[in-house]
C-alpha cells in the first residue's frame, strides 16, 4: 500500500513510521501472549506431564486437568481450580510426582536413648511387612540415622505404587506408633529445663 501511494506522489515517510510504531506497540503488547503460546507448543511437544498427573510447577501444585495453548489448568488437593500461564510453567522447574509407577516413601521415627534399638527396628519392619502396599523389593530400609538431642532417629524407606504413596505414609505412621505403644517403646519429645535465678 505504501508503495502504491508513493507511486502517486504521496509522502509516505510519516505513514511508514506510524505503521512501524504501531507494529512495535502491538508486538510488545502481545509479548506475554506469544510467550505463553510458544511455551504451550513446547509442553505439548515434549510432554513433561499429561492430564491426570500430579505436578508442582511455577510455585503451585495440583493434578493436571487440561493443557491449552495459553494456560495449564490444575486442580489442587482441596478441589480448587488453578490456571497457570504456560510461560510460567515452562520457565520453572517441573516436578512430576506421577511420572513413574512407583515411589519411595520416606519416614523418620524417633525413640528414646534407653530403647532397645533392635526391638524398635523389628517393630517397624513388622509394620511394613504387614502392609500389602509396601513392596518387598527393593527391600525396606530401616536404619539408625541420627543421634538427636532427645531421640535416636530411624530413617525408614519403603517403595510402593505411586497411587498408594499417601495412604501408605499415613497408615504406616499410625501403625508404627501403635506398635511402639504396645511394645513399651517410648517416643520422646524435647524437654526444657528452666533454672531459677537467685534473686
Amino acid at each position: 500500500m505504501i508503495f502504491v501511494l508513493g507511486r502517486f506522489g504521496i509522502q509516505t515517510t510519516s505513514l511508514a513510521a506510524l505503521i512501524g510504531a504501531a507494529g512495535l506497540a502491538v508486538g510488545l503488547a502481545l509479548q506475554g501472549t506469544l510467550s505463553n503460546v510458544a511455551a504451550g507448543v513446547m509442553l505439548v511437544a515434549f510432554r513433561p506431564f499429561k492430564v491426570g498427573d500430579f505436578i508442582e510447577a511455577a510455585g503451585t501444585s495440583g493434578t493436571v486437568r487440561a493443557v491449552t495453548l495459553f494456560t495449564t489448568e490444575l486442580t489442587s488437593a482441596d478441589n480448587v481450580l488453578i490456571i497457570v500461564p504456560n510461560g510460567d510453567i515452562w520457565s520453572s522447574a517441573i516436578t512430576n510426582y506421577s511420572y513413574f509407577e512407583t515411589r519411595r516413601c520416606d519416614l523418620v521415627f524417633g525413640v528414646s536413648y534407653d530403647t532397645d534399638l533392635r526391638k524398635a527396628e523389628q517393630a517397624i519392619l513388622k509394620c511394613i511387612r504387614a502392609d500389602d502396599r509396601a513392596h518387598p523389593a527393593p527391600e525396606p530400609f530401616v536404619k539408625v540415622s541420627n543421634l538427636g538431642d532427645s531421640s535416636v532417629d530411624f530413617t525408614v524407606r519403603v517403595w510402593c505404587d505411586a497411587a498408594d504413596y499417601w495412604g501408605l505414609k499415613f497408615d504406616l505412621t499410625r501403625a508404627v506408633k501403635e506398635a511402639f505403644d504396645k511394645a513399651g517403646i517410648e517416643i520422646p519429645f524435647p524437654t526444657r529445663i528452666e533454672i531459677a535465678r537467685a534473686g
